[in-house]
């Protein structure tokens, strides 16, 4: 087991990591570098299921044309950048029953202030909070639900879901407490994240790298083309003074402090080693540099993503087939689920 991973003294079940990835738009650098490469390293030494959230993806209006489908593009880009269906589980979300059935208990047992203090909810709704979905606001709770259908002991997380964390935490011990059920669901605990975690918008370094930004060019696409990485590359925010000396030049310079991060988490350098490599000079050559890096690295998986999506029949064989392992795993659990509740089955 990994220093990432120390198991619960508590929670004697087996450790397990989930993540999820929502089926919209099209994944980029930041999704490689901070989810994706980590995923696959994970695979090596860990339980893991990774699972393509499309019922998250339906809190807002999805075109029914093309969810299906967005489902696949996200498949072919966990397999494409190495994450294997035979040490690893990769499905939907829609295809295990138990994501959903566990919601509904799980919103028996979570309570309203919780999710009234969930700020994401704001962040997204704004001042339209009284227009959006009832998903919208309760699926801090179909998440928690997605942990736990498996026992999920541990979950790769940002900075914008550590307070979804820990709401499945308190769910967790609520269930456990209220059904006095000791430490039958484990208290998930954040994975500790790698170089490259946190991949800024290549137009302004205080901006996460987003899906979601209308400007293309903030981003790099894994389905860009050579010539498209190379290009939102050179034309990516800088400012007007050199290359920093050292670590204490990047003070106030988000966007070239994103652009040495970049650097480094595709090198396997570190950002300090990048800054002796380049320091004081201008940025042209090191962009130059970094466009032929990020090409190197990103079109092997642009090219494989590419080959996957032309075979759509195969990602459903691969998503199938993960779907029955994942089924496998969260029904024993569901099943002493219900049992602990009491609800009535067959032959009692």
């Amino acid at each position: 087991m990994s220093n990432d991973i120390a198991k619960s003294a508590a929670y004697q079940g087996p450790q397990r990591v989930f993540s999820g990835v929502q089926p919209t738009g099209s994944l980029h650098l930041g999704n490689y570098l901070g989810a994706l490469k980590k995923f696959v390293d994970l695979q090596d030494d860990h339980d893991c299921l990774y699972c393509i959230v499309d019922l998250h993806a339906v809190t807002i209006w999805q075109d029914p044309k093309e969810l299906a489908q967005q489902t696949r593009h996200i498949a072919a880009a966990f397999l494409a950048s190495g994450v294997d269906p035979k040490k690893a589980v990769v499905y939907a979300q829609s295809g295990v029953r138990a994501h959903t059935e566990l919601a509904w208990y799980f919103n028996c047992v979570a309570r309203i202030g919780w999710l009234n203090r969930m700020t994401q909810f704001k962040d997204k709704a704004g001042k339209s909070s009284e227009k959006m979905s009832v998903g919208l606001y309760d699926y801090p709770v179909l998440q928690a639900a997605d942990i736990l259908a498996f026992k999920a002991t541990h979950v790769p997380v940002g900075e914008d879901q550590k307070q979804h964390l820990e709401l499945s935490r308190d769910i967790a011990a609520k269930f456990n407490h209220d059904f006095n059920a000791p430490n039958f669901f484990p208290l998930p605990e954040p994975l500790i994240k790698g170089p490259g975690a946190r991949i800024m918008s290549l137009r302004d370094g205080r901006k996460k790298m987003s899906k979601s930004d209308p400007s293309d060019m903030s981003r790099i696409n894994l389905t860009d083309d050579a010539d498209m990485m190379a290009k939102k590359i050179r034309k990516a925010k800088t400012d007007a003074l050199p290359f920093p000396e050292n670590e204490h030049g990047l003070e106030e310079r988000p966007e070239v402090t994103n652009l040495i991060g970049i650097y480094a988490a595709l090198s396997g350098m570190t950002d300090a080693q990048v800054i002796s490599q380049y320091a004081g000079g201008q940025f042209g050559p090191f962009k130059s540099e970094l466009a032929d890096l990020a090409v190197a690295k990103l079109s092997p998986i642009t090219d494989l993503m590419s080959r996957y999506l032309a075979d759509p029949a195969e990602i459903d064989h691969i998503l199938g087939a993960a779907a029955d392992k994942a089924a496998e795993i969260s029904e024993p659990i569901l099943a002493q689920t219900r049992d602990i509740m009491g609800f009535w089955r067959r032959g009692l």
